[in-house]
């Protein structure tokens, strides 16, 4: 018989419950197991971090020095300023919205100290990592930088294998183990007892994400319709194909074709199109960045952390483009912004399991939101490119 394929979003699901059920009546003993497991893979998280920045962001940054020149600079600029407008739309929207509906949390504060949960790992494992976060992001903008402004290949064909190797990691070691860490968060919450008030912020914010993101696409077609001084309700209208697509298949690239054919309906001219919407597939998630502002900003309110401007304006600009390096991998945004989450916000795996779990619980409509809103980015290049032809 064949094996039935499950999306990550059922098996996070699965694990989730498995984790609330198993917990009311597994020996701490056996419990323990699966805390080690998790201390275990924490640790190896920790350590593939700045791999994965390293192994993601340089080849990304140096491919975008590709291609048509003008275009290009105009294309990633709008869509960086697409990316940073959602993190902090998001950001006074979410400190407006989560004081009233979350409140802070003791046992979710007790949760920053691992050590402070009932269950600990029979034993640990120490990975330091290669380099910290920081000298991980910095290295690969200067090798980014640099790959884009050479005629040699070497270092740049380097960097391609070295992302095949990582998105490797990535699909095959970090992604299926995944469900297994977040059963063992949940199991040791359950029987921690911290398990109900994280439940109940899940769906607050799970609601609040999928109302913001409504808003956000409103938002960027009326900024194209302006622009272009088309309807923006018609505009967004005929993108709809494409967002429920994205909604189905949790892929950026395998909507690029229906993404393409709608933004076509929308009057923006062909040789754009196929130039435009390939590449927002690949630097242009203002759903994504909404999402992970969003869940990290729910996850500190309630530990009592604070969420002042200062604190998440740069982490906003640097998620930003961080998110440029999302490769197409289900996952792939919030395992390149897992280490400005802890070198910026201070998230440890617990969190950063937290974190996961809501990420994934609201990909479909992250997707949905990016590519919807690459239509909006094409229309506007539209604009601007038959202005200055």
């Amino acid at each position: 018989m064949k094996l039935i394929k499950m999306s990550l979003l059922s098996k996070v699901a699965i694990a989730i419950a498995a984790g609330i059920l198993f917990g009311q009546f597994l020996p701490n003993a056996i419990a323990r197991l699966f805390v080690t497991f998790n201390s275990l893979f924490g640790n190896f998280l920790s350590f593939s971090i700045p791999l994965i920045i390293l192994g993601l962001v340089a080849p990304a940054i140096g491919e975008l020095g590709k291609g048509a020149g003008r275009l290009l600079l105009i294309t990633a600029l709008i869509a960086y300023g697409s990316t940073l407008f959602s993190g902090f739309f998001t950001y006074f929207s979410s400190a407006a919205i989560f004081p009233g509906i979350l409140p802070v949390n003791t046992e979710l504060t007790a949760m920053d100290n691992p050590e402070n949960m009932m269950l600990t790992p029979y034993f640990t494992v120490g990975m330091p990592p290669l380099m910290d976060i920081m000298t991980a992001l910095l290295l690969s903008f200067t090798l980014g930088l640099g790959i884009s402004n050479i005629a040699g290949v070497g270092l740049r064909d380097f960097f391609i294998d070295f992302r095949d190797i990582i998105t490797k990691l990535i699909e095959v070691v970090v992604i299926p183990l995944l469900p297994i860490h977040i059963f063992g968060i949940f199991l040791n919450m359950t029987i921690s007892g911290h398990v109900m008030s994280i439940i109940g912020m899940f769906l607050k914010v799970i609601l609040v994400i999928f109302v913001l993101h409504i808003a956000l696409l409103l938002l960027q077609f009326t900024i194209a319709g302006i622009v272009s001084r088309k309807n923006p309700l018609t505009l967004l209208k005929n993108m709809l194909p494409a967002y429920a697509t994205a909604l189905g298949t949790q892929s950026s690239a395998a909507t690029i074709p229906v993404t393409l054919k709608q933004a076509i309906k929308n009057g923006v001219r062909e040789n754009i199109a196929v130039f435009v919407i390939p590449l927002c597939a690949t630097i242009h998630l203002a759903g994504s960045t909404m999402k992970i502002v969003a869940c990290a900003m729910a996850i500190m309110y309630m530990a009592g952390e604070p969420v002042g401007i200062a604190v998440y304006a740069g982490f906003i600009m640097m998620l930003g483009i961080a998110m440029v390096a999302a490769p197409g991998v289900p996952g792939g945004a919030i395992m390149a912004a897992l280490g400005i989450l802890q070198s910026m916000l201070g998230f440890n795996e617990t969190l950063q399991a937290l974190m996961i779990g809501l990420y994934i619980a609201m990909d479909s409509f992250g997707t949905a939101c990016n590519v919807t809103g690459d239509g909006a980015i094409a229309v506007v290049v539209d604009k601007i490119a038959g202005k200055r032809a």
